[in-house]
């Protein structure tokens, strides 16, 4: 687990998480042992981190304590964050940073291409923080880089996933304009769990935004996904996978909600592997063209291969 306070740059950093700092602790529950990852310390991750630093850049690898670390970054797979490390808002299972973000880099988009270029990406995930504070939620600069990766890289792929843009009207027309491959917004939860878990979206405008990138563009591939593990109930679930294919979603990834510390949200349960499978199996049946649940999925785990099933997955169908 990680601590709340931030103390990387000496006694005068600032809580990474200010809203959660006077918490009381949450309980913890033992992981179970099917819940295994690999320790960081390869060459290969190595050789990512140390492209990721050269170029003054966030990974929501680093930033989010994903438990995949390991695996992607050996295989020099990393999943950039842009807009700063600083999130504006602060949901209760998120590891991000919180409080007021700085101004935009406008050199960020041409170091994350020069980037994407260096480690030899055939597939790139770029996410970002929350920008409320922004009149477009960062749409530009999510076109910005999408056109910076283009044309340094004009091979590599791209999935883009999204904030919510709540009250940013224009904003996905502006990102969808940019041509990605895959246009991803992760509604994390079940609507009954919002107001705890996070409090700052709504779960009916984020359908309405996966819904409104299929009108703006058909063949633009949509992607979202959800952890388990918060207090939700099986038919929730079931009927998140029926508004996502309402919305008509194409691909539907299901994770292990991990505590990333004591002052997060607490994990409920430990979904067992049959319960994964089990979702699977009824969210191909819903029509999903691709679906990943494991404990360890996440959003960008694995993005490459799956984006090629993806697509293949759609060539079957036509």
């Amino acid at each position: 687990m990680v601590v709340v306070l931030d103390t990387v740059n000496g006694p005068d950093a600032r809580p990474r998480h200010p809203e959660k700092a006077h918490r009381p602790d949450a309980p913890a529950l033992k992981k179970p042992d099917w819940i295994r990852v690999k320790a960081p310390v390869s060459n290969g991750y190595a050789a990512t981190r140390d492209i990721v630093r050269a170029h003054g850049l966030h990974t929501v690898c680093e930033e989010a304590g994903c438990p995949n670390i390991g695996e992607c970054w050996e295989k020099k797979h990393a999943t950039f964050m842009i807009m700063g490390d600083t999130c504006t808002r602060a949901c209760a299972f998120c590891n991000v940073k919180t409080g007021l973000p700085g101004a935009l880099d406008p050199h960020e988009p041409a170091h994350v291409a020069d980037a994407i270029a260096k480690l030899g990406l055939a597939h790139v995930v770029i996410t970002s923080v929350d920008r409320d504070d922004l009149a477009d939620g960062g749409a530009a600069h999510f076109a910005a880089v999408i056109a910076a990766v283009r044309g340094r890289c004009p091979a590599t792929t791209i999935e883009v996933l999204t904030p919510d843009f709540l009250r940013k009207d224009g904003a996905a027309e502006i990102v969808v304009a940019g041509r990605p491959d895959v246009f991803n917004h992760n509604l994390e939860t079940v609507p009954s769990r919002y107001l705890t878990v996070r409090p700052g979206a709504r779960y009916f405008h984020s359908i309405r935004l996966l819904q409104q990138v299929k009108e703006l563009d058909p063949r633009l591939f949509t992607k979202s996904g959800i952890m388990v593990g918060l207090g939700e109930a099986r038919n929730e679930v079931l009927q998140v996978m029926d508004d996502l294919r309402s919305a008509e979603v194409d691909f539907l990834t299901i994770g292990q909600y991990l505590q990333p510390s004591r002052k997060h949200h607490p994990v409920a349960c430990f979904v067992t592997l049959e319960e994964f499978k089990a979702y699977e199996t009824i969210a191909y049946a819903k029509g999903f063209l691709m679906v990943s649940a494991s404990p360890l999925t996440r959003s960008s785990h694995h993005a490459g291969e799956d984006f090629a099933r993806l697509r293949a997955a759609r060539d079957a169908r036509l």
